[in-house]
């Protein structure tokens, strides 16, 4: 499984990504960040999926960025040239696939800035090359192991904080996911993007540099659950008390079902 993490404030975007692959009982480490980064752009690609599949899509992009004739000028025909590039591998792989036992899985977060943007945009990108732009309301986007992150960026990530609230809360998110996922585990690498500077800052954090992070907030959890104590314990008292059948006593001779 994977944690891939796009978030987005107004001062700019932050990009999340375990680097676990697992295939059978084997795992690895690989990078599921890719950075395109050049005069006049930077951009970010987060997947999850087939490794396969990833790898010639990105490939794909890549060789398209290359070419002098490229009108990629805002990130929304980014969107539209990476999903062009995904509908190609469905195109040559998925009867493949298929025949292979497998489903064509290829899930991609897209963020950045191009010349001709007035600000800086992520996207989600579906397997079929559908997109959508993540906005203000709803400011991240998770894919691969979404259950165990999102309610904690529900509660606490909004678009008008800080860049350095970003990492903390997506880094809790990821602490969150590491703990119940077994399959999602560090180093983790992390992508900043300052809006309207063109340029990506990129750093792997490992074990050792979560860790704080992760005893802090266990810590803080368990001693959160303990104050809530003295609110739950008057309901605990009522629920001793409290009748069966749904507050109301059964009637004399009346039979209950089981």
């Amino acid at each position: 499984m994977t944690f891939c993490l796009g978030m987005k404030t107004e001062d700019g975007l932050l990009a999340i990504a375990d680097t676990r692959i697992t295939s059978g009982n084997e795992a690895s480490t690989a990078k599921k960040i890719s950075v395109h980064q050049h005069q006049g752009f930077a951009m970010f690609a987060l997947t999850s999926g087939l490794r396969s599949i990833r790898d010639k899509a990105i490939t794909y992009f890549d060789e398209r960025l290359q070419q002098d004739e490229t009108d990629l000028d805002k990130m929304y025909k980014a969107a539209n040239a990476f999903a062009s590039e995904i509908r190609r591998v469905r195109t040559e792989d998925q009867q493949w696939l298929v025949e292979g036992g497998l489903s064509f899985d290829l899930h991609l977060i897209l963020g950045g800035q191009l010349k001709n943007d007035d600000t800086h945009h992520l996207f989600l990108i579906y397997p079929e090359g559908n997109w959508i732009e993540v906005g203000v309301a709803t400011p991240y986007v998770i894919i691969g192991e979404t259950r165990y992150g999102k309610p904690l960026l529900d509660r606490v990530w909004r678009h008008d904080r800080p860049l350095s609230q970003a990492l903390r809360d997506g880094l809790l998110a990821f602490d969150a996911t590491r703990t119940s996922a077994t399959d999602v585990d560090p180093p983790v690498d992390v992508v900043l993007y300052t809006r309207g500077s063109f340029a990506l800052h990129e750093l792997r954090l490992s074990t050792e540099d979560l860790d704080p992070v992760s005893n802090f907030w266990s810590t803080e959890i368990a001693a959160a659950a303990s104050r809530a104590t003295a609110m739950v314990e008057p309901l605990y008292r009522r629920l001793q008390i409290a009748p069966t059948n749904g507050g109301e006593a059964p009637a004399h001779g009346a039979a209950t079902a089981g």
